[in-house]
């Protein structure tokens, strides 16, 4: 029975490999040469994979941009999760924004960022993603507050969230600082002196 799981779990862990190691050589050529002029043969070629074995792993090369933020909408809940109850929404978002930035930036995230900003047809496929984001905000502002999804306070937080996001990121891909984590607290800082 043991030798069963044996190769099992050897085979998990090539699995796992040869997904980081596509998605890391897609995203250098990307990078390197530009979205639209680097070709899934490319790819292939460049991770040490047949064309056919890339579309196991990933169905387009818009698929493996998005995947190196596919953990984010989960680390943001359950960042959110362990905030404390009482803690007031929007200090919730903020402080759980940055509880994840402060689990460390991946070095290639600004860049990758740059990428998606810089590329049509990526910049348009990442505002689905915020909206994707901001209904996981929802539901876990209204689990960690035991309120309805329906709660018009915690679907303005996750919405004032997105938007903050959205411009303490650009201020964090046009400025120099390593970490986004001064963008978005310069970004809730604004909102509460607007607000008051």
């Amino acid at each position: 029975m043991q030798n069963s799981t044996i190769p099992s779990g050897l085979r998990e862990r090539k699995r796992v490999e040869t997904h980081a190691r596509i998605q890391l050589e897609a995203i250098r050529l990307f990078i390197k040469h530009g979205f639209e002029f680097t070709t899934l043969d490319d790819i292939a070629e460049a991770a040490n994979v047949s064309r056919r074995s890339l579309f196991h792993y990933f169905e387009s090369k818009e698929e493996i941009v998005f995947s190196t933020r596919a953990d984010f909408p989960k680390l943001i809940a359950e960042a959110i999760g362990r905030r404390p109850v009482n803690e007031p929404l929007l200090e919730m978002v903020e402080n759980a924004l940055i509880d994840v930035v402060a689990l460390g930036v991946p070095p290639q995230t600004r860049n990758v960022s740059r990428l998606i900003r810089d590329t049509p047809i990526l910049s348009a496929r990442d505002q689905a993603k915020y909206e994707h984001v901001e209904m996981i905000l929802v539901k876990a502002l209204s689990d960690r507050k035991r309120l309805p999804e329906t709660d018009t306070a915690c679907r303005v937080t996750a919405a004032t969230a997105i938007g903050l996001m959205k411009l303490a990121l650009k201020g964090w891909l046009d400025g120099t600082e390593v970490s986004p984590e001064k963008y978005f607290k310069a970004a809730f800082k604004a909102l509460r002196r607007i607000a008051g």
